[in-house]
């Protein structure tokens, strides 16, 4: 399993960045061991500002490369709502000096993602929202993507052959923020929740 994530997707959270919205989908990857496998987070020793980015993640069913818009769709078979991980000091700090910034965001611990669903053709307008103690966070929809999912797919594949099993993160809406040592996180598809992260010291 491999992690596939997008960069800048939505225009106002390129923004909030300080940057422009890009002209092409920018891909990073995650490996498998960013995994947050049962929602148990660890705040990591590396960083004094680790932030939240609430996505839309969707799962790939078969395996396919240079796959057309036409059919990327039929290449993925389910949804949820995920949380990446960013250390954003560090990453911050490697920007500055034009470096890689994979450790800040490919760290043990890194990637979330609630249960799947069923993917709905109406996914797009069903509100993904990420929720502190019950106080609301960030919200987003699918609608706003800079690129679409298609487009996403399409170009994903031109450079990675997608396997079945791979995660595919979209990008975060504005509004992305800090993470609290001692925080409950809940991610919700619509009125839906699919899971909660447990943050600990």
């Amino acid at each position: 399993m491999k992690i596939i994530c997008v960069a800048r997707s939505y225009p106002l959270h390129a923004r909030e960045m300080g940057a422009a919205p890009p002209e092409r989908p920018i891909f990073f990857l995650k490996p498998s061991t960013a995994w947050l496998a049962g929602g148990e987070l660890r705040y990591p020793s590396f960083t004094q500002r680790l932030e939240y980015e609430t996505e839309l993640v969707f799962r790939i069913a078969k395996t396919g490369n240079q796959i057309p818009p036409s059919e990327a769709e039929t290449y993925l078979d389910a949804v949820t709502v995920g949380i990446d991980f960013t250390a954003r000091d560090l990453q911050s700090e490697l920007k500055a000096k034009g470096l890689p910034w994979e450790i800040a965001k490919a760290f043990d611990g890194s990637a979330w993602w609630g249960v799947w669903l069923p993917l709905r053709a109406d996914w797009k307008d069903i509100p993904f929202r990420l929720y502190r103690q019950g106080t609301l966070l960030q919200e987003g929809y699918g609608r706003d993507l800079l690129f679409s999912l298609s487009d996403i797919v399409t170009a994903a594949s031109q450079y990675f052959t997608l396997e079945a099993g791979d995660i595919l993160f979209t990008g975060t809406p504005a509004g992305v923020g800090l993470v609290q040592r001692e925080d409950e996180l809940e991610a919700f598809f619509g009125e839906q929740s699919v899971g909660k992260v447990f943050v600990h010291v």
